[in-house]
């Protein structure tokens, strides 16, 4: 795959999801749905017309990556015919529920972070202080509600002029992707035009939201085998790491 060319001028924002684009924390997030899951499926009961088997890397890229956690468990959980009560945000990890089993996957998430932390991807890091010497903003979007305390783990929190997560979704109410309400809160805190705004995720449901939101530019990252898959839900550059691009401040750039 051939090196890209970007032009800065193009541009007035930059909006990156974090997981799998700017940290590394996709690892603990498969590791922590995966513990999860197993666990809930080996001790629950045969049922008719149910799927128990474990969860699978192609299960967390198609069901929960990129999705709020409540949204994720809930598509999961239908993939394999087996229904539950959603139970509230309240529900302790114990209980079986959407919401309980969003929660017990939270602590996993949490107790992984705790013990291993998180690194970023260097070369996304030099991508945005690439953008930033623009003076252009950039904003971090995240379904997480862990968001903050990663990009902290990561050393990469001054990056951002601000970060939507999914703190933010539950206060404000806003739909998680494919929707494309989180990019759009996060242009607006930008003051960007989604039409002149560069879009960064490596979830399907990332490059939707997207094009769902008229994004200038979406740029999937192919993280997970997936190039044809982000190409067809709405990515129009996809790259196996943000290295590929090479970012063109104005025309006389060009010339020298």
């Amino acid at each position: 795959m051939k090196n890209i060319t970007i032009h800065i001028h193009d541009h007035e924002g930059l909006i990156l999801d974090m997981d799998g684009v700017v940290t590394r924390s996709a690892k603990a997030h498969r590791h922590a749905w995966k513990r999860m899951f197993d666990d809930f499926l080996k001790t629950r009961d045969a049922r008719p017309g149910e799927d128990r088997s474990a969860f699978s890397e192609t299960d967390y890229y198609r069901y929960v990556d990129g999705k709020p956690r409540y949204d994720g468990t809930e598509s999961f959980l239908r993939s394999r015919g087996i229904s539950l009560p959603y139970g509230d945000p309240s529900d302790p990890p114990e209980k079986e529920s959407v919401c309980g089993l969003g929660n017990r996957k939270n602590r996993c998430f949490r107790e992984y972070l705790e013990k291993n932390g998180v690194e970023s991807y260097s070369s996304t890091a030099e991508f945005i202080r690439k953008f930033r010497k623009s003076g252009k903003p950039v904003a971090c979007i995240s379904s997480s509600r862990n968001a903050k305390a990663v990009l902290r783990s990561a050393g990469v929190s001054d990056l951002f002029d601000t970060v939507v997560d999914g703190v933010d979704a539950a206060e404000e109410g806003f739909k998680g992707k494919p929707a494309p309400d989180i990019f759009l809160t996060a242009a607006k805190r930008l003051g960007v035009a989604p039409a002149k705004t560069i879009v960064v995720e490596d979830a399907l449901s990332g490059v939707e939201a997207g094009k769902a939101g008229g994004f200038g530019l979406v740029i999937g990252v192919n993280r997970g085998g997936q190039e044809e898959e982000l190409r067809n839900r709405g990515a129009h550059i996809v790259v196996e790491d943000l290295s590929m691009i090479r970012s063109v401040y104005d025309d006389s750039e060009n010339r020298n």
